[in-house]
């Protein structure tokens, strides 16, 4: 049996080795992944993505066939500072969704408030239900 024990020095050197080597870090290479909540209301879908301290002018967001791309980036401080914590990630942050035929990529909106992405996701017409009209009387025939 192994018995686990708690050394918050190892915690903290482990977080700074990371900092340092670059593993909590965001690069164009290895973004870091922005958290998500995605759903339906009505005949639309929502997708919130959290981009805290995000400047709105380095958000973008692009669409390519059926893949929504969402890129942001927090630059590291530039001075000179006397760190004591440092644990929110900088650099390039980057989503991808992936929309499917049912959705109507062309009509996609975006607002970005209190460090919220939202996403308006229109569905598509040709998926929306629809009623099929029933005509009564005589069979007519089907041309081959």
């Amino acid at each position: 049996m192994t018995m686990l024990t708690f050394d918050p020095f190892l915690r903290d050197f482990d977080r700074l080795t990371k900092q340092l080597l670059g593993t909590t870090l965001g690069t164009a290479t290895r973004p870091v992944v922005m958290p998500i909540d995605a759903w339906r209301e009505g005949d639309h879908y929502v997708v919130e993505l959290d981009l805290p301290g995000i400047k709105p002018d380095s958000i973008d967001v692009s669409v390519e066939h059926d893949t929504v791309t969402v890129k942001a980036e927090r630059p590291a401080a530039t001075e000179e500072r006397n760190w004591v914590v440092a644990e929110r990630p900088y650099g390039v942050f980057s989503r991808q969704l992936f929309l499917g035929n049912s959705l109507d990529a062309d009509k996609i909106s975006a607002n970005y408030s209190d460090g919220v992405l939202r996403l308006s996701i229109p569905v598509a017409e040709a998926a929306k239900p629809r009623k099929i009209a029933i005509e009564t009387g005589a069979h007519k025939a089907i041309d081959a």
